[in-house]
């Protein structure tokens, strides 16, 4: 009899240890105690370099745009070019969409000085540095498109450049967004800092950094609105004043010209790329998230899909087409709404208009 009950209270303790360390593996990865909105993680890559990602929780919104943000973006105040297909991307009409998974972004795209600690680190050479490899990079001579005799665009494919030298013609600084890099190397620095965190003792359980799907970019950007506004502050463009970094009022290097085409009627301080966060507060969204329009566009982890943005992950397996958001420092303001996606060339293209924001959560395989 004594040794029944020995037995059963070893059971019973047994059970409990046991759901102890259940319910610790669960909090881990998320499954119990979800943190909440806007819980921040500091990620401190050393020598005074850190990353910081905010948490996201699982949330419903609206993917695409309707017929009249289209037409507004092509009209004289968004400047977007009308008759081309570009503005069909973004779907027929906004599509009710889920993120199932709560997940932690980047506050910031990917700076220069963090991308810098990653190749120190791992000695990885980017698709651009490597043997026969170029990048898309503003030409200093350009001066203007010349409409009515020959058409010639600022960018062009330079070898020998890259995200080391971008082409700025001004210094390049560690706060900067990091540029003309591939998806194949974003996703060689997700792998890189999932590493990294995981040795350290420090990555939750069950849980990965990697580029954002292209639904929870978008869920994002929208930083928790649930309806179909162009910005991720609504609809106006004049409240995007101090908000973003996009084609402006503002002198090109030692020139007397400002960028050719539509602009937003103010200066945002920068005739090229901004610094990340540069705009604080007034710059962040819902979710605290700063840069989600304008900026640099952003890489995501699914395939293009010309119809439209899908709400799990993308992935083709014929000439595959890494699809970028969120506008750019150059592109008009029609340009850096919510719902615009493109499509790059290859998995290798990289340009100095085109960066990367990454994401920490579930593993999502392309």
């Amino acid at each position: 009899m004594f040794d029944r009950r020995v037995r059963m209270i070893r059971g019973l303790f047994a059970m409990a240890i046991a759901a102890c360390c259940g319910l610790a593996g669960m909090i881990a990865s998320g499954q119990a105690d979800e943190p909440k909105q806007g819980t921040t993680r500091r990620l401190d890559f050393g020598d005074g370099i850190s990353l910081e990602v905010v948490y996201i929780p699982p949330g419903k919104f609206l993917m695409g745009s309707t017929p009249e943000e289209k037409s507004w973006a092509t009209g004289i105040e968004g400047g977007a070019q009308p008759g081309t297909e570009r503005e069909s991307y973004e779907g027929e009409r906004p599509r009710p969409m889920s993120v199932k998974d709560g997940f932690w972004m980047g506050r910031t795209e990917i700076s220069v000085g963090q991308f810098r600690k990653f190749v120190e680190s791992s000695k990885y050479v980017t698709d651009a540095e490597k043997p026969g490899g170029k990048t898309q990079c503003f030409n200093p001579k350009w001066d203007g498109y010349h409409f009515g005799t020959k058409v010639v665009h600022p960018w062009e494919p330079m070898p020998g450049k890259s995200w080391r030298d971008p082409n700025f013609a001004f210094p390049l600084k560690d706060d900067f967004p990091v540029v003309c890099v591939s998806w194949n190397d974003g996703r060689a620095f997700c792998k890189w800092l999932t590493q990294l965190e995981r040795d350290a003792g420090r990555l939750p359980n069950g849980l990965e950094y990697r580029l954002p799907t292209e639904a929870e970019w978008e869920y994002a950007c929208r930083g928790g609105n649930s309806g179909s506004q162009y910005f991720w502050w609504g609809n106006e463009l004049h409240d995007g004043e101090g908000r973003l970094n996009i084609s402006a009022i503002d002198f090109l290097p030692d020139r007397k010209q400002t960028w050719p085409l539509g602009k937003a009627p103010w200066s945002d301080g920068y005739s090229f790329v901004s610094p990340v966060d540069h705009y604080g507060e007034k710059g962040r969204n819902g979710f605290g998230l700063a840069d989600m329009c304008g900026g640099v566009w952003e890489v995501i982890l699914d395939d293009f899909d010309p119809k439209g943005g899908h709400e799990e992950l993308h992935v083709v397996t014929t000439n595959p087409r890494p699809v970028c958001r969120g506008g750019n420092y150059f592109d008009v303001p029609g340009n850096a709404r919510c719902a615009v996606r493109l499509g790059l060339q290859s998995t290798s293209y990289s340009d100095s208009r085109d960066g990367f924001r990454i994401c920490l959560g579930v593993p999502r395989r392309p």
